[in-house]
């Protein structure tokens, strides 16, 4: 049934949930005539918005969507497979049934505002005669600290408050797989999520937790320094390299374990070192002594500083019987850190991810963009990598240790790769919240 009625025209003919439609003035005219002009649609024949396609249902009935619902409107858009050839395109409800029917989909999984359209979508399936796949609703899933509107996230991308689609910072797929996500840690947290008919708002806690989880059981261990400070080992010898071997991943016995030089010259965390040190501070200060991981007991002998005080390097000694495993130095020291000799050390850049929303619900904001934590991203140009992590491949997921879990981006070259970080080890947000409370 084809129509030259207007918008208003047509919306008012349907009546209220309270007061049965009317029919309009060419809802009985022929089939024949109707597939003519159909046909003269598809051809382009008239101006977008001249008519419509409507189904011929019910006036009465008490369901809105099956009063007489649209099938095709005209509309010239490009399209990004078939281009400029088609003029007209299928409303929702009218193409839904059919796409899945065509797919052969069983159950077709929607969000509750569908409820309604079950009935037009089994009415479309069930007049074609067509393999009937069953419509099935259930309550959103909903994370807290993101949006999951298609259309703000779209303002999101189009606004560049994003790179794009896949920036990790996006709840989808596809930025959830650059960031390092597993497919099991996407499983685990909709079994452990489960379903729901009642909308409510899931913890991303809960969603780290899970990927934390299955990286700590199947991702090697790096060593990686992100922000440097220099390590001079006075009483080492000049030019010395001494090759260590430290754990693949402590959780798997059959990962092996791997080499790492040590040198006279080292890099160190800058948080790993603090000149004056508050109580059951466990790391270097002067005087102070921490074991390198996997390598031996230094103690910091003095901070070097420029003229305007700061600081550039910390010159120490290192204890030679206290080497990892063949420890005889009878010191007992409660710190253990990471760290890189300089002369193995690689250049790479890493990409620090956070939540992107500063509130829970930026969706329940007037503006939800105003909410956007302003340092969601921080990114570090030049971090330094042990030489394990040449090369990996896009994708390839480690655990940075100390600092947390990456993945290879794939902006990655061979002579600077770029690592994202899927998670920190430890819930940070859960701790400021503690604070705040």
């Amino acid at each position: 049934m084809s129509t030259f009625s207007s918008p208003e025209e047509i919306a008012a003919s349907k009546g209220s949930p309270t007061v049965p439609g009317t029919p309009g003035p060419y809802r009985d005219t022929p089939p024949a005539e109707n597939l003519a002009l159909l046909e003269r649609m598809k051809n382009g024949e008239f101006p977008d918005g001249h008519c419509v396609l409507r189904a011929k249902i019910d006036l009465a009935s008490p369901n809105m969507h099956l009063r007489d619902p649209y099938l095709y409107r005209i509309k010239r858009a490009h399209h990004h497979r078939t281009g400029d050839i088609w003029c007209i395109y299928p409303m929702y409800d009218w193409a839904h049934g059919q796409c899945d029917s065509i797919e052969q989909i069983t159950h077709s999984i929607c969000t509750l505002e569908f409820i309604p359209h079950r009935p037009l979508y089994e009415w479309f399936i069930e007049q074609l005669n067509i393999f009937p796949s069953r419509q099935y609703e259930f309550a959103r899933l909903n994370l807290n600290y993101t949006v999951m509107s298609k259309r703000k996230l779209l303002q999101l991308v189009n606004e560049g408050y994003v790179r794009g689609w896949d920036d990790p910072r996006m709840p989808t797929i596809s930025a959830l797989r650059r960031r390092g996500y597993t497919p099991e840690s996407l499983r685990e947290f909709a079994r452990r999520v489960g379903v729901a008919k009642r909308e409510n708002i899931i913890d991303v806690g809960l969603l780290e937790f899970c990927i934390r989880e299955d990286l700590n059981k199947q991702a090697l261990r790096r060593f990686a320094v992100l922000k440097p400070i220099k390590v001079v080992l006075t009483n080492y010898p000049e030019g010395q390299v001494e090759w260590l071997e430290t754990e693949n991943n402590p959780e798997d016995t059959d990962a092996g374990k791997r080499p790492l030089a040590f040198s006279q010259e080292l890099y160190i965390e800058q948080d790993d070192f603090m000149e004056n040190p508050p109580p059951k501070y466990f790391r270097l200060y002067p005087g102070g002594m921490v074991r390198l991981k996997s390598a031996y007991i230094i103690q910091c002998t003095e901070a070097v500083k420029d003229a305007r005080g700061n600081l550039l390097e910390l010159r120490c000694i290192y204890v030679p019987e206290s080497r990892s495993g063949a420890d005889t130095s009878g010191l007992k020291v409660k710190g253990v850190i990471h760290w890189l000799s300089v002369a193995h050390a690689h250049p790479a850049e890493v990409r620090l991810y956070d939540r992107l929303f500063q509130v829970e619900d930026p969706a329940a904001e007037d503006d939800f963009k105003k909410s956007i934590h302003p340092d969601s991203l921080e990114v570090i140009e030049q971090a330094w990598i042990e030489p394990a992590l040449l090369r990996p491949a896009t994708g390839a997921r480690f655990q940075f240790t100390r600092l947390g879990y990456f993945a290879v981006d794939p902006d990655s070259t061979a002579d600077k790769p770029v690592f994202n970080r899927t998670v920190t080890l430890k819930d940070t947000w859960a701790k400021e919240t503690q604070k705040q409370s």
